[in-house]
C-alpha cells in the first residue's frame, strides 16, 4: 500500500519518522478517521476543524486547512492503491524534539496519511456489554482524538475477539461514557439521550452529526451524565463512529432490544445516507458553513 508522508507518497514499508518524535516518546499527537463515498470525503471540514483545534491546545502549529490541498492527497492516495473508497487515518504527531518535555510549540509537525480498504460489512446490529475497566478522565479539558489510547485498548483486550460485541465504559463514577470505538444513544418517549463530554466521552464527528440530524427529524435530544439504569430502560438504542457509521444494539447487557427494527434507529439511519456523498459539515443541515 502507498500511504502519505509530509508531501511525498510512499510504499508503507518505507515509512519512516524519527524515535525523537515527541508523539512518540509523549503521546503528542492526534488523529482523524474517516471514510469516503463515490470518492467523497464525507464530514471532512468536520474533522479537520476537530484537528485543528486539538492541535492547538497541545501546541502543534498546523497550516491552514484547504479543502482542495486534503481532497487532492485523499484522491491520489485512493488512485495509488486502485481504491474506489478507502479508510482514511488521517495522523498529526509533534515532531523531532531533544528528550524532555518541552513548553514551546512545535512548529515541524508530521503528517501522515494511511488508507486501507473499507470493510466488506458493517453489521447492523450489535449487543452492548459493560467493560469492567473505567473510562479514564480526558488528560485535558475535553477527551481529544490524540495518540493517548490505552484505556481503548484495556478495553478491547478486556472484551477480547467479540466483533458483534460492543464493550461500554463506565466513569468512575458509575455513568455511561461511550462504547470502546463509539459513542452511544438510546431513545425514550420521543427523546434521544447521549452521554455528555462530561462523562470523558469523545465528542465524535459523527455523534455530532447525528445530534444535529436527529432535530430535524423532529427528535428532542438530551446530553448528560446518566447511569446504566438509563440505557437498561430505553426503548431503543444503537452506536456510531466514522468507519461503521450507526449501529443498532439488539441488547445491552443480555436486556433484549429491536436492533435495526427500531423506528428512530431507521429513521436517523435512513436520514443519514442521503448525505454521505455530498455534505463537507453538519452545519450544512443548517445551511451554514464551519466555524
Amino acid at each position: 500500500m502507498f500511504l502519505y508522508l509530509n508531501g511525498d507518497y510512499i510504499k508503507s514499508e518505507e515509512a519512516a519518522i524519527s524515535p525523537f518524535d515527541h508523539g512518540f516518546l509523549y503521546g503528542l499527537g492526534l488523529f482523524e478517521t474517516f471514510r469516503t463515498y463515490h470518492g467523497h470525503p464525507f464530514l471532512l471540514d468536520d474533522h479537520f476543524h476537530r484537528l485543528h483545534e486539538g492541535a492547538k491546545a497541545i501546541g502543534i502549529e498546523l497550516p491552514e486547512y484547504k479543502r482542495e490541498d486534503t481532497c487532492r492527497i485523499i484522491h491520489q492516495l485512493l488512485e495509488l492503491n486502485n481504491l474506489e473508497d478507502g479508510y482514511f487515518r488521517w495522523n498529526v504527531s509533534a515532531g523531532e524534539r531533544e528528550i524532555g518535555l518541552s513548553h514551546e510549540n512545535y512548529f515541524s509537525p508530521n503528517t501522515i496519511v494511511i488508507v486501507k480498504p473499507l470493510p466488506q460489512q458493517t453489521p447492523r446490529e450489535k449487543e452492548a456489554v459493560f467493560l469492567q475497566t473505567t473510562r479514564n478522565t480526558p488528560e485535558g479539558t475535553n477527551r481529544l482524538k490524540s495518540h493517548h489510547f490505552l484505556n481503548n485498548l484495556l478495553g478491547k483486550r478486556e472484551l477480547g475477539d467479540q466483533p458483534g460485541t460492543e464493550g461500554i465504559f463506565l466513569t468512575e463514577n458509575g455513568e455511561i461514557a461511550e462504547g470502546i470505538v463509539s459513542n452511544i444513544y438510546w431513545v425514550k418517549k420521543g427523546t434521544l439521550y447521549t452521554p455528555s463530554e462530561d462523562s470523558g466521552a469523545l465528542n465524535g464527528i459523527t455523534r455530532q452529526f447525528i445530534l444535529k440530524l436527529a432535530e430535524t427529524t423532529g427528535l428532542n435530544t438530551e446530553e448528560g451524565l446518566y447511569g446504566p439504569e438509563s440505557l437498561l430502560s430505553a426503548e431503543e438504542a444503537f452506536i456510531s463512529n466514522s468507519i461503521q457509521e450507526i449501529t443498532a444494539l439488539s441488547s445491552v447487557k443480555g436486556r433484549k432490544l429491536p436492533g435495526a427494527n427500531g423506528c428512530s434507529f431507521k429513521l436517523i439511519s435512513a436520514e443519514y445516507k442521503k448525505h454521505l456523498t455530498s455534505l463537507w459539515s453538519r452545519l450544512e443541515l443548517t445551511g451554514r458553513g464551519i466555524d
